[in-house]
C-alpha cells in the first residue's frame, strides 16, 4: 500500500481491442491478478473514460480488474462518436467483453453513470453478475438532471457563480432547459462559441465534483481537448435522452432482479452531481442492499474518505 488507503500504481498486464459492430472499437485494459476475482469497473460520465487512478481502488492480489473506455470515449474509435451509442449498445458492449474473456461470472463496480449502466447490465444480464460495488448512485430521472443542469437546482444554489457562466452561452429562450441548448450549441458549426460551450459543460460538473477542488486537477482535465470533446458530447447526448432508460422502472424494478445479488452503494453526504437522495431511494427498493452514506464527502471517488468506503466494500467480497 502506497498510503492509507489507495494501492501502489499498477499497470495493466493485458491490453485489447474488441470490435462490437456499428464502427465502435473499445479499448480494454486488464490488471491486477490473473488469477483472481473478475470485476469491471465502469467509468463515469457518460463519455469520461477510463481512469487509470481507478486500478489503485482495487487490492491487486485479489482482483483482475477489467476496464474499458466506452463508446466514442478515451481509446476506442471512433472518438467523440454518438452514432449507435445508447445505454443498451453498452449493456451489450458489457457482456461482449465477458464473454471474448472467457468469463462465466463477474463483479461489478461503478460510480455515477457507472453506476447506471451497471445497474442496466444487470437488469439484462442478471446471471452473470456476483456482485455490485457501487458509488455516486444516479438513474438518469429528469430530478437528477435538474438538479445539477436546471435553474433552482442545487448546484445553481451551491454554485451561482459557476452556473452563471454555465448560462451566459445561451439564448434567453434556451436556459429553461440548457441540455436541450448546450445540444444545439453542440450541433453547430466548429467555432470558438462551441469550443468554450465544449469547456463549459465539462467545467461545471468537475467544479461541482468535490468538497475541495485541486485546481492541477482541474486544470489538467480542461486542458484535455479530446476528454472534453467526448465528454462533452457524449454525456450531453444520453442526458437529452435521460439516458436512454427509464430510471423509474429501474428502480421499481431493482428489488426483483437484485434479490440474490450482494449489492452495496456508497454515496457523499454533500454530493452535487449525484445527491443521495437517489442511493437512499435505491436502497429502500433492495431490502438487502448495504448503504453508506460518507459523510464529509462529495462526487469523486479521489476523496479519501470516499475512496477508503468503497475500499472497504470491495475488500468484503469473497
Amino acid at each position: 500500500m502506497q498510503s492509507s488507503t489507495l494501492f501502489d500504481p499498477i499497470r495493466p498486464f493485458q491490453t485489447l481491442r474488441i470490435d462490437v459492430g456499428g464502427g465502435h472499437q473499445l479499448h480494454v485494459e486488464i490488471s491486477g491478478n490473473p488469477e483472481g476475482l473478475p470485476i469491471v469497473m465502469l467509468h463515469g460520465g457518460p463519455g469520461s473514460g477510463l481512469n487509470p487512478d481507478h486500478r489503485r481502488l482495487f487490492d491487486p492480489a485479489k482482483f483482475m480488474l477489467i476496464q474499458f473506455d466506452q463508446r466514442g470515449c478515451g481509446q476506442s474509435t471512433p472518438h467523440g462518436a454518438t452514432a449507435e451509442n445508447t445505454t443498451q449498445h453498452l449493456v451489450r458492449d458489457i457482456d461482449t467483453i465477458r464473454s471474448q474473456l472467457a468469463i462465466q461470472t463477474w463483479h461489478i463496480a461503478g460510480g455515477s453513470w457507472g453506476s447506471t449502466l451497471a445497474l442496466a447490465y444487470a437488469r439484462t444480464f442478471t446471471r452473470q453478475v456476483r456482485s455490485l460495488t457501487l458509488y455516486g448512485i444516479f438513474l438518469g430521472r429528469q430530478k437528477e438532471l435538474e438538479a445539477l443542469y436546471f435553474k433552482g437546482g442545487i448546484a445553481s444554489r451551491l454554485f451561482p457563480e459557476l452556473f452563471a457562466d454555465f448560462l451566459k452561452l445561451l439564448p434567453e429562450k434556451d436556459t429553461a432547459n440548457p441540455i436541450e441548448g448546450y445540444a444545439k450549441l453542440f450541433a453547430s458549426q466548429p467555432s470558438a462559441q462551441r469550443t468554450q460551450a465544449l469547456l463549459q459543460w465539462t467545467q461545471l460538473e468537475k467544479q461541482c465534483s468535490r468538497l475541495v477542488v485541486e485546481q492541477h486537477e482541474l486544470a489538467a482535465d480542461l486542458t484535455n481537448e479530446p476528454y472534453i470533446l467526448a465528454h462533452s458530447l457524449i454525456e450531453n447526448h444520453y442526458f437529452r435522452h435521460n439516458c436512454f432508460i427509464d430510471g423509474d422502472a429501474l428502480l421499481a424494478s431493482a428489488g426483483r432482479f437484485l434479490a440474490d445479488i450482494p449489492v452495496t452503494l456508497i454515496n457523499g453526504r454533500y454530493d452535487i452531481v449525484t445527491p443521495p437522495e437517489t442511493a437512499y431511494e435505491l436502497t429502500k427498493a433492495i431490502p438487502h442492499a448495504h448503504l453508506m452514506i460518507v459523510e464529509g464527502a462529495g462526487h469523486s471517488v479521489k476523496e479519501p474518505s470516499l475512496n477508503k468506503a468503497f475500499i472497504q466494500a470491495l475488500d468484503s467480497l469473497a
